[in-house]
């Protein structure tokens, strides 16, 4: 049996360069433990068990995940019963926020850590099986005396990674015993039950956060693909990725033969650059065939079977939709776009319902045109209240949004000032460019959203609020969250729906929009205008980078330069103008690619009907 004074010496002789027959994630977590975390593993340590408000505000912010872990947890827990095991779902800070175990050990299983609130991070416990695997966002088994700490020498503990939609580490699933007389390898079968509930798990978040998108789920073999697949992956109404599974990242990866830094920069491309499919092919690949003859290709080759599911319900919504007219102003904004059909229609739903929205897209999309639309449709009785936070400098920004009492701080008005968030009571409170508020103040708005009440500067009593809020950015806030400069709380909170505008270049209603931003200008202006066919062609096959905003900008100029109500091609703005050689461009670049649509997608970084549709404005298909 190992002693303490054995355990630690040969700790220190790994730690001196030494070799090891243990498996190399412990040693790389021994190392961990003295050289960042500055442990003594001849110093046990207790374990530890936050406190309750503490476990509760885990909790909290894992609360979705729990839900959606729970069914797998107690089908796993079944199976493990019987050999004493207990479960644990920590969250990605090391803190249990779920726990499975025998009543009849509960002293026991608190005493060793092996409880609910109980934090398994290495820097707090050592080498464990939580804690390791945060750190190497791999399974693991850490197995008796393989623990730093030799409080834990007694347990056997399996932990897998959890992974949310976007990649970053969302929870460890554990499962541990609190004594194990056998040898390591005895933990295979249950590294790889923790190992497959981990991937049901994700598959479950990822349809449960994607309800009115594509899942695509992937599998080697075809025996399991509809009902326990490999790996999976969400796509918007375009066919561009907008969430995985971790194993659906490997996938991907697999599939382009290279190496992907981050699941972060797959998000957004669209599938056909790593897969011969277009957004049109997922109904063949639905329940109906044989899953045999679902194989899925990547340059020709076959890759793996897979299994689409379309948006929940896709015909009852549309039913509902064609017998419930959309309210007010969200009626407007789509002229036959089937993307933006989709999303005023989950706007009508959010808003009726006062759900915190966060609005993504490219800069002039729309987005404040959306949030206006949505408060006006459902007859708020408070302002509408839109604040910039890109705008505001960063030292008013504060009073800006929260207010002041009277003689607050030096130049404070004496009657005080009521803050925009105050000002939005009743109503809604837009904020744009939310990825810029200054990390000090997203606590302050978070309490906000949390308690329904905002302090003043300065004050003391918190004054109550009731509003819509909705935030937009054309950022991607999950990438600030990762780097530390976004709150991951205030994005969950923000984010409990998303809407994402697609860009002009990508609508399918370009032309009844044109018509109807012109048709706009002549009633402001109580003229008559008309575009000439040059003009016409000009405008469908330039890009719009600047989007709906840089559309009207040159309508409004091409009305202004216009002789006779006519506008014509050099009426246009020279930007737009320069758009006219594109099309050609495409169609020698075609030819270059003899006549392949897919092999110009690829080299343009865009889809098949991309191409196709820039090909049809041009004239050329």
């Amino acid at each position: 049996m190992t002693t303490i004074q054995s355990h630690v010496e040969e700790i220190e002789h790994v730690a001196s360069g030494g070799t090891s027959v243990r498996d190399q994630p412990v040693v790389q977590s021994w190392l961990r433990c003295l050289n960042d975390y500055k442990l003594d593993p001849s110093a046990p340590q207790r374990a530890y068990i936050v406190p309750h408000a503490t476990l509760r505000e885990h909790q909290e912010q894992a609360e979705e995940l729990i839900r959606i872990s729970r069914s797998g947890l107690s089908t796993l827990f079944d199976h493990v019963a019987e050999q004493n095991y207990v479960l644990l779902l920590s969250d990605a800070r090391g803190v249990a926020v779920d726990y499975l175990g025998h009543p009849r050990m509960d002293r026991e299983l608190r005493k060793a850590g092996l409880y609910l609130g109980a934090e398994w991070s290495e820097s707090r416990a050592g080498t464990c099986a939580v804690g390791a695997c945060m750190a190497s966002r791999e399974a693991v088994v850490i197995h008796q005396d393989d623990h730093f700490d030799p409080t834990h020498t007694g347990l056997s503990c399996t932990a897998a990674p959890i992974f949310d939609t976007l990649g970053d580490l969302a929870a460890v699933l554990d499962i541990s015993q609190l004594c194990s007389p056998t040898a390591k390898t005895s933990q295979q079968l249950a590294l790889n039950l923790v190992t497959a509930t981990a991937r049901r798990i994700e598959l479950a978040n990822l349809v449960a956060r994607t309800r009115d998108e594509w899942v695509l789920r992937l599998s080697r073999l075809p025996d399991f693909l509809d009902i326990d697949p490999d790996a999976a992956i969400s796509l918007d109404g375009s066919g561009r990725i907008t969430g995985m599974t971790h194993g659906g990242f490997d996938a991907l990866r697999r599939a382009v033969g290279m190496q992907v830094p981050a699941t972060r920069a797959l998000l957004g491309q669209p599938i056909s650059r790593f897969f011969d499919l277009e957004i049109d092919d997922l109904p063949r690949y639905m329940r109906g065939r044989p899953a045999g003859e679902r194989l899925l290709h990547a340059n020709g080759e076959p890759l793996c079977f897979a299994s689409a599911m379309s948006p929940a319900k896709p015909h009852a919504r549309r039913a509902a939709a064609a017998s419930q007219p959309l309210p007010g102003a969200l009626s407007a904004l789509s002229f036959g776009d089937a993307h933006m059909d989709a999303i005023q229609h989950r706007a009508a739903r959010f808003g009726a319902r006062s759900i915190a929205m966060l609005i993504q897209g490219e800069t002039g999309t729309g987005k404040e045109m959306l949030a206006r639309a949505i408060h006006e449709s459902y007859g708020r009785r408070g302002a509408f209240i839109a604040v910039n936070c890109a705008a505001i400098p960063e030292h008013l920004i504060e009073s800006e949004l929260f207010g002041y009492v009277p003689n607050a701080f030096t130049g404070a008005a004496k009657s005080g000032k009521t803050g925009l968030i105050e000002a939005a009571d009743g109503g809604t409170l837009f904020l744009d460019e939310i990825g810029d508020m200054p990390t000090a103040l997203q606590s302050r708005l978070l309490r906000v959203l949390s308690e329904g009440e905002v302090t003043p500067v300065g004050g003391h009593k918190p004054r109550p609020v009731r509003l819509q809020v909705i935030s937009a950015t054309h950022r991607q806030l999950a990438e600030l969250v990762a780097e530390g400069r976004f709150r991951e709380d205030l994005y969950y909170r923000l984010n409990a729906a998303t809407l994402r505008l697609p860009a002009l270049r990508e609508r399918q209603d370009f032309d009844a929009l044109v018509n109807h931003l012109l048709r706009n200008i002549c009633d402001r202006y109580d003229e008559e205008y008309r575009l000439e066919e040059s003009a016409c062609r000009i405008l469908r096959q330039h890009d719009w980078p600047g989007n709906l905003r840089e559309l009207r900008n040159a309508l409004e100029v091409g009305c202004a330069l216009c002789e006779n109500h006519v506008v014509k091609a050099a009426d246009l703005p020279a930007d737009v103008r320069h758009g006219e050689s594109r099309g050609s461009g495409l169609s020698i670049q075609l030819a270059a690619c003899d006549g392949n649509v897919s092999e110009l997608a690829r080299r343009l970084g865009v889809n098949r009907s991309t191409v196709h549709r820039r090909l049809k404005r041009e004239g050329s298909s």
